[in-house]
């Protein structure tokens, strides 16, 4: 046989079974660290977003109004936003392990004292404070992850860990429902109350877990061999060479591609804490009774929403195409939030189905995004452009929540808000596809 003719061969036969090495590795470390990633962001999840629970009862025992509550419902992420990137940046420094057990920690103690809330102003505040402690906490994980997947490894991976926000509500709904109606009167407090102290308890937990568990970096693993790490090494090296990494903070702010990433990311953010604000809220408008009930309802998108996004992630990863597969989700998700309100209270099942199809496209789209900019950025520009985009793009969580009480207080009805949700998914969709696909199809 020709010697031409066989290298060809042979070089696919060597790539063919590196690729199988790889797969070998790279099972082992998501094994190790991606369910324990979605469990803490499980209980930090559910304890951003219970409050949507809390409002099912809280507003009538503290005589709070819908502005009221979505005022402090977005106030967190003023404080969010105030402190996500000095919060990566420290991340960065300092690493994983030993920030992100402190943010855990920290955020369950303030999340339980929200039992003793009986004012608008301590409402905010503590809001506020929330927002503080838990800065940090996923442009942090979106950025570790960075440190163990390559790019074309990345998008099922940011989306598996992302999964647990269905899953929070999946498990968080029932849960905070069964709670408040089960602890209701006890030792004096109302259900609302010990929901906020029960649902802090997982937090600190696994913030002490996390001191115990997580690595730092590769080359800390101890449960990996000296040949797994160095396969590892130098796949993150190799993706490392094309990624830009700005010669300082201000020049990575400087970069107008920056703003745009942002820009997406506050319409996707828009539609997910809408969803996860007022899903509870908008089940009952359709016709829902009972705080259990409204809670079981609520697992049924959060369902589609798990599927949906580990399927939109691995397709993205096989084909590398990131652009199609986040505005495509957008717009579905648009599409089936107004029809769910053009059915409301009149037609329970129907309503119920648009929702679950909008939460199955709205949440997929927030993971889908992390495909965008991770592609690019490197080094410190990484640390501190994820948190950049987090936080612009998580403004979206303040003013979701407060735009959607206010035009209820002054309509009695969500069905405008939920239109100007919908152009806003649809703006956030053709953004998308203005960004050059060389850019982000890796």
């Amino acid at each position: 046989m020709d010697v031409t003719q066989a290298l060809p061969g042979q070089a696919a036969g060597v790539a063919a079974s590196q690729k199988t090495i790889d797969d070998a590795v790279y099972r082992k470390v998501t094994w190790r660290i991606i369910p324990f990633l979605m469990l803490c962001y499980i209980v930090a999840y559910l304890d951003r977003v219970n409050v949507g629970f809390a409002k099912l009862q809280m507003l009538a025992d503290l005589q709070f109004s819908e502005t009221v509550y979505g005022l402090g419902a977005g106030v967190f992420f003023l404080g969010y936003f105030l402190f996500e990137v000095p919060s990566n940046v420290m991340l960065h420094k300092i690493g994983a392990r030993v920030w992100i057990a402190r943010i855990m920690i920290t955020w369950a103690i303030i999340s339980g004292a929200f039992m003793f809330v009986t004012t608008p102003t301590q409402f905010y505040v503590m809001r506020f404070l929330l927002g503080i402690a838990e800065a940090g906490f996923f442009p942090g994980i979106i950025l570790y992850l960075t440190y163990w997947y390559p790019s074309e490894r990345r998008a099922r991976m940011v989306c598996t860990f992302m999964a647990a926000i269905p899953v929070a509500g999946l498990i968080g709904g029932p849960l905070s429902g069964w709670i408040m109606e089960t602890f209701a009167g006890w030792h004096g407090y109302a259900g609302w109350q010990w929901m906020f102290v029960l649902e802090a308890i997982p937090a600190a937990m696994m913030g002490v877990a996390v001191l115990l568990y997580l690595d730092n970096s590769i080359r800390a693993a101890k449960w990996l061999t000296e040949d797994e790490k160095v396969i590892l090494e130098q796949r993150i090296a190799t993706e490392a060479q094309g990624k830009v990494s700005h010669p300082s903070i201000r020049a990575m702010f400087a970069d107008p591609r920056i703003w745009v990433m942002a820009l997406i990311y506050f319409c996707c953010v828009m539609g997910q804490y809408s969803l996860t604000f007022w899903l509870p809220s908008l089940i009952k408008a359709a016709g829902v009774t009972g705080v259990l009930n409204i809670g079981l309802f609520t697992a049924i998108p959060y369902s589609v929403a798990v599927a949906s996004m580990i399927l939109l992630g691995h397709s993205s990863d096989k084909y590398r195409e990131r652009r199609w597969h986040m505005a495509i989700p957008l717009v579905v998700g648009a599409a089936a939030i107004v029809c769910s309100a053009l059915a409301g209270a009149h037609n329970t099942g129907w309503a119920i189905f648009f929702l679950t199809i909008a939460a199955g496209g709205i949440l997929a789209a927030s993971p889908m995004f992390w495909s965008l900019p991770t592609a690019f950025l490197g080094g410190v520009s990484a640390a501190a452009g994820i948190a950049a985009i987090n936080s612009v793009g998580n403004l979206a969580g303040f003013a979701a929540p407060y735009m959607i009480g206010s035009i209820k207080d002054l309509t009695q009805s969500t069905d405008i808000a939920i239109y100007l949700l919908a152009g806003i998914l649809v703006i956030g969709a053709f953004i998308i596809m203005r960004v050059p696909a060389k850019l982000v199809n890796k």
